[in-house]
């Protein structure tokens, strides 16, 4: 009996042996696998590496476009902030005409006509300066508020111009090329209250009859 149990105990061990070599030999293949990967043909190779050459290309391309078009507009358009401020010139000029048209010690005295007209000299230089580099005024009065160019700081009741149109320019605005450098203030027309209100009762007498 005891001969029977040694060798029952003898071919468990041997058949848990085989399983755990079984199971090692699996594990084995399978990293073995991992390990080697399917490597790519030659055209395959070609092909990804033509493809990493084109991005490339583009990337580079990409670059140089951007680079050639900030070097453009710092040639171009260097001096903004610069013509901005200097328009400040231009607006103490108009300012200080402003103030001394209405200083009443001055009103209709040859020094103030003169010191006007000095005025308008110098506001007309600095106008044909900034046209020489580009910078212009926005001409407004009487046209189409535009919001691109213009800003609307009031209405105005006005009956004989059509609704929108600039009537008031309460400060000049300027482009540099292409660009706004600053929008126009301005004022612009609305109709009457009064005109409105009888537009309404007469489509209302229209409508009851």
């Amino acid at each position: 009996m005891e001969k029977d149990q040694n060798q029952t105990e003898i071919k468990n061990a041997s058949d848990e042996k085989e399983e755990n070599l079984g199971s090692e030999t699996s594990t084995n293949s399978e990293k073995e696998i991992q390990k080697e990967p399917e490597e790519k043909n030659p055209d395959e190779k070609i092909l990804e590496l033509e493809d990493k050459l084109a991005r490339t290309f583009a990337e580079m391309e990409n670059q140089r476009r951007r680079f050639e078009k900030e070097k453009d507009d710092a040639y171009e358009y260097g001096g903004f902030a610069f013509a901005k401020e200097a328009l400040n010139l231009i607006d103490n000029l108009e300012r200080s005409k402003q103030i001394l048209s209405n200083d009443e010690s001055l009103k209709n005295s040859e020094a103030l006509k003169k010191t006007l007209e000095h005025f308008d000299i110098i506001n007309k230089d600095l106008i044909s300066i900034f046209s020489k580099n580009n910078i212009k005024p926005i001409e407004c009065l009487n046209k189409k508020l535009d919001p691109n160019l213009h800003q609307a700081m009031m209405e105005i009741e006005d009956d004989q111009k059509e609704p929108g149109t600039i009537i008031q320019e309460i400060q000049k605005g300027f482009t540099i090329k292409d660009r706004l450098l600053r929008p126009a203030l301005v004022g612009v027309s609305k109709k009457l209250e009064n005109a409105v209100k009888k537009d309404d009762e007469n489509k209302d007498n229209l409508e009851n009859k």
